[in-house]
Order: structure tokens, then C-alpha cells, then sequence
């Protein structure tokens, strides 16, 4: 790791069904600890970190699985935040551009890497739009350059000759092409991974990570409150797998649910949107690597992102829909879908159309509608949008909100700022509970698997599992020893080898087959290839946990 070390080694960032039921057992038999973390997405997993590299013993529980929610539907970008400068959020924009240096450079620089993405100018962008693009790249670049990012990991900002732009992104359409800007942004393997690795570097520092238990109420102690010093918390929970009801005990509780933080803290007032993407095959893109930001027409600073995988897929997004309800699964419409593919065959040589589409999928953002009543910060602070305004205009600055039984909720933020939202969640756990703490320590800790990218290069395993897996790679490949056949593809269609799912069962908490094929890879996505790995994944799961 390049900032800190989890304790333990492997098997101390273990998780497994073994150490689950272990763990839930000693909190069910009425072990404290000093902190509770409620949600198992990317926030609730860095709150679970910040909080146990800082020396509190801490349990997070969810109900599903870890990224079963919100944080595996991203657009697995780790950006700078020019969508915010567009606005006039410059916090926002700067936070974002200070956390993505941590990520590049510190917390996960086998996960994250370097992405240039490409802007057309066509007719869609008059030519007063391209030097407004122009000049947020140059106030993005600076914020890179603040923020510490070397010029050799994220290049600066240029415009493109027509020829150049065609040689980035060969799939575009030649007539009425008059070049592009390109610049660089940081881009993830896989948010699900990011959010698992954070799981586990949590572990390593004595975390309970607890997935299948489900929290139905939280009880505030006598004589808690805001600053009093919390007498604690009892928290009634569900065992998902059979284990029936469980009393949890803790000084203090952070709910990072995302948007179901409410059912938890009815005082939080959301207005939840939908963003949809869609999933086709690579060749659309004509052999290019580069990531596309099209103008969506009559939309000021939004654009549609088309982003090129590592995994023979192109990823295409991203709307920004209005929810009334929220589901655990949410599903694109046939208007977002229709949306996407007719702003991006505009600038296309060949359209595409629903022929081209092998998935959607959609994730919900948590969007902030007003300040609840009680102690609360705004991240970034600042006017709030009106109760009339689009969703694509309310801000995605972060909440965190302490109500005056003393239970802390973090919301809003984005994926990029989770660190920042986990330590400013911690902070005020601490505050409200009288909780004793050690000073922040993520801007430089590594997660599992992290190392100097020197070092990730000279790793003696495939480029493919050294980016999913960094230096514990070897380990992955270890699995195969005698058994030769893990190394194939689970799949016609996916380079997924059984290896990986036999590492997800035995260290990442991978409890069921869905878990190995939805979150622990991301096979899941194609709605035809999950049917096909759910078998394979099905029996590699049960001969696993049979032994």
C-alpha cells in the first residue's frame, strides 16, 4: 500500500461467511462497539474506514450486499468535476479535483487510471459553446495542477485538428466535423471493486463487515444528544440469511444509506434522480480507446458521456430523471434509452439503434432538496435550488446531518468525494458522541491491493488482474495451482475466470452466486450473459462453501 497498511495481510482483509457469522455472533452476544455504520456503498464503506484507521472498533451492516445500491451504477469515472464548473459550483469542482489526486495517487492506482475523452465540434456545439467547453477545461486544468495531480499522470487539456480527433475517436462522423478538445480524467476498472477494497481495508483495521443484516430501527440512548456525549444507541436488526432478529450496541451511528437514507432519518429531505446508461459492444467506437462528452442539444453543460470498457463493452450515459419511488433495483424507460442513442448517433458515422443495445442499467443519485431541521454541514455551503428545478441543476455537494438524538446522516456528494464525505461523517460521530479519535488518515492510505505504479507494473500476473486486483494478483492466480481449469472464462462472452470468483467467495465477501456474478464482476450487466454465468457461478459457489 502506498500511504498505510491495513493489520493483518490477507487474512485480516479477509471477509467470508466464516468471519460474518463469527462477528455478528459477538455483537449479538452484546459486544459495543464505538461505531455503527448503516449502508454498504461507497460512503458507508469509507466511513467504516476512516472511522477503524482511526482506532474506533466499528461494525457496519447492509442489508443486501456490498455496492448493491447506488455505487455500482456509476459511470466509473473519478473526475474533476467540469460538470460543476459549467454550473458556478467551484467547491464542488475543486473538491472533486483534490479527491481524484488522493485516488489516483494514494488510496487505489491499480483501480483508477487515466482516460482521455474526446468533444466533437459539430453543429451541435455553436462555436461560442466550444470556447466556453474550452476555457472550463483550462479552469479544470488548473484545479489539477492545485490539487497536485503531476502533468504525467493526467495530461492537460488541447484542441484538435479534425484528422487528430479521428484518429482519437474514428467512429465519429466526418461531415460537419471541425476538430475537438480532448482532455483527460481519471476513470475506475470498477466502482463495485472500489467499494469492496474499501470493505476490506476496513476489516483489516478490526471492522466487522456485516452484509445480509438488514437495520429496521435505532433507538437513541438516555440523555444522547448533539455534543452532550451520546449514551449510545441500541439498533434493531434483521439476520437476512436465517439468523432472525439481532440487538446491536454502539456509542455512535452514521447512516450512509444513500437514498433510503429517510426510512432511517425522516427529517432528510431528498429529491432522488434516476441515471441511466446504456451497454453495447466496443466496435462502435471503430477500434478507438478514447471516452466521447457529446452536447446533448438544447442542454447547457450536459453532455452524454460514451465510455469505453476494458471488457469488449462501451458504456453510454447518462440521464437525469426525477424519482417519485425508490426501488432496490431501478430501471431505465424507453424515453432515456431512445434519448441516448439519438444524441449520440448524431455525431456517429454509422447511428446505432436498438439493435446495437446488449443491457441498461440505471443507478439513483441522492440529491439534497433543502437543509433538514437540527445541526447540519453543507459541504461546500452555498444557495440551495429551488423546489422547481431540474434535477440536472441541484447541486452535488454532500449533507451531514445530526439530528438531536445524535444519529449522523450522510448524504448527496458523488462517488469521486466519498473519502471527503466518510471524514466529514466521522468527524461529526465523534463530536456527538464524545467519542476519543486519532486524526484522519485516508488522504494516504492505500487500499488492498494498492502499490506505487512502478511496482503494479512489474507484478508477475495478466495487465487484466493487476488492475482488479493489484499486488494481490499473484494470489488470485495461486488459486489455480491445482486446479488449472479456474483459469478459463466462466464465459463464451467474459474473461472472468473461475479463479476470481474462488477469491471473491474466500476474501470479499461474496455470499451468494449473484454476488459473484453482479458485484464481484460485472457480467451482470448483460442481462443474456448473466443467465448464462449464474449456472457456472451457481455450482463454483456451492462446491466452495461445501468444503
Amino acid at each position: 500500500m502506498t500511504g498505510g497498511t491495513a493489520a493483518g495481510g490477507l487474512g485480516g482483509t479477509s471477509l467470508n461467511g466464516r468471519r460474518r457469522e463469527r462477528e455478528l455472533a459477538e455483537l449479538a452476544a452484546g459486544r459495543s462497539v464505538d461505531l455503527l455504520v448503516v449502508g454498504g456503498g461507497v460512503t458507508g464503506a469509507g466511513v467504516a474506514l476512516d472511522a477503524a484507521s482511526r482506532g474506533l472498533s466499528v461494525a457496519l451492516a447492509e442489508a443486501r450486499d456490498l455496492a448493491f445500491g447506488t455505487s455500482r451504477w456509476s459511470s466509473k469515472l473519478v473526475h474533476g468535476g467540469l460538470r460543476y464548473l459549467a454550473h458556478g459550483d467551484l467547491p464542488v469542482a475543486w473538491e472533486s479535483a483534490v479527491e481524484r489526486d488522493v485516488l489516483l495517487r494514494h488510496t487505489a492506482p491499480h483501480l483508477v487510471r487515466a482516460l482521455p475523452i474526446v468533444t466533437p465540434l459539430t453543429g451541435d456545439l455553436s462555436r461560442p459553446g466550444a470556447t466556453l467547453v474550452r476555457a472550463g477545461l483550462g479552469v479544470g486544468d488548473v484545479l489539477r495542477r492545485a490539487a497536485g495531480t503531476p502533468r504525467e499522470m493526467l495530461p492537460g487539456p488541447r484542441r484538435l485538428t479534425t484528422v487528430e480527433t479521428l484518429g482519437f475517436a474514428p467512429a465519429l462522423r466526418r461531415t460537419g466535423l471541425r476538430g475537438g478538445l480532448v482532455y483527460w480524467d481519471g476513470q475506475l476498472v470498477d466502482d463495485a471493486r472500489l467499494v469492496v477494497a474499501l470493505a476490506r481495508t476496513a476489516a483489516g483495521f478490526g471492522a466487522r463487515v456485516l452484509t445480509r443484516l438488514r437495520v429496521q430501527q435505532i433507538e437513541p440512548g438516555r440523555g444522547s444528544g448533539s455534543g452532550g456525549g451520546a449514551a449510545g444507541f441500541l439498533v434493531t436488526a434483521s439476520d437476512e440469511l436465517g439468523g432472525g432478529p439481532v440487538t446491536l450496541r454502539a456509542r455512535a451511528v452514521v447512516n450512509a444509506t444513500g437514498v433510503w437514507a429517510p426510512t432511517l432519518a425522516p427529517g432528510i429531505r431528498l429529491r432522488p434522480s434516476r441515471g441511466t446508461h446504456l451497454v453495447v459492444r466496443a466496435g462502435v467506437l471503430a477500434g478507438g480507446r478514447a471516452a466521447l462528452s457529446v452536447p446533448i442539444p438544447g442542454e447547457f453543460g450536459r453532455f452524454a458521456l460514451v465510455l469505453p470498457q476494458d471488457d469488449g463493452r462501451v458504456y453510454i450515459g447518462l440521464t437525469d430523471v426525477p424519482v417519485e419511488s425508490i426501488t432496490d433495483v431501478p430501471e431505465p424507460d424507453e424515453e432515456e434509452i431512445t434519448e441516448l442513442l439519438g444524441v449520440v448517433s448524431r455525431v456517429f458515422a454509422a447511428p446505432l439503434d436498438r439493435a446495437d443495445l446488449l443491457g441498461a442499467f440505471a443507478g439513483l443519485r441522492p440529491l439534497l432538496d433543502g437543509p433538514p431541521a437540527g445541526h447540519s454541514r453543507d459541504a461546500g455551503r452555498g444557495s440551495r435550488v429551488s423546489r422547481g428545478a431540474r434535477t440536472a441543476d441541484l447541486s452535488r455537494r454532500h449533507l451531514v446531518h445530526t439530528d438531536a438524538g445524535g444519529l449522523v446522516t450522510v448524504v448527496g456528494g458523488k462517488l469521486t468525494t466519498y473519502r471527503r464525505m466518510a471524514a466529514d461523517a466521522v468527524d461529526a460521530a465523534i463530536t456527538a458522541s464524545g467519542l476519543t479519535a486519532g486524526p484522519c488518515r485516508t488522504t494516504r492510505l492505500g487500499l488492498v491491493g494498492s502499490a506505487p505504479r512502478e511496482r503494479l507494473a512489474g507484478i508477475a500476473a495478466p495487465a487484466r488482474l493487476v488492475e482488479r486486483y493489484g499486488t494481490e494478483a499473484p494470489r488470485v492466480l495461486a488459486l489455480a495451482a491445482d486446479a488449472p481449469e479456474l483459469l478459463e472464462p466462466v464465459g463464451e462472452a467474459t474473461s472472468v475466470t473461475g479463479a476470481e470468483w474462488l477469491f471473491a467467495i474466500r476474501h470479499e465477501g461474496a455470499l451468494t452466486a449473484a454476488d459473484l456474478v453482479d458485484r464481484r464482476s460485472r457480467i451482470g450487466l448483460v442481462p443474456a450473459e448473466r443467465r448464462a454465468a449464474l449456472a457456472a457461478a451457481t455450482r463454483l459457489f456451492d462446491h466452495a462453501t461445501s468444503r
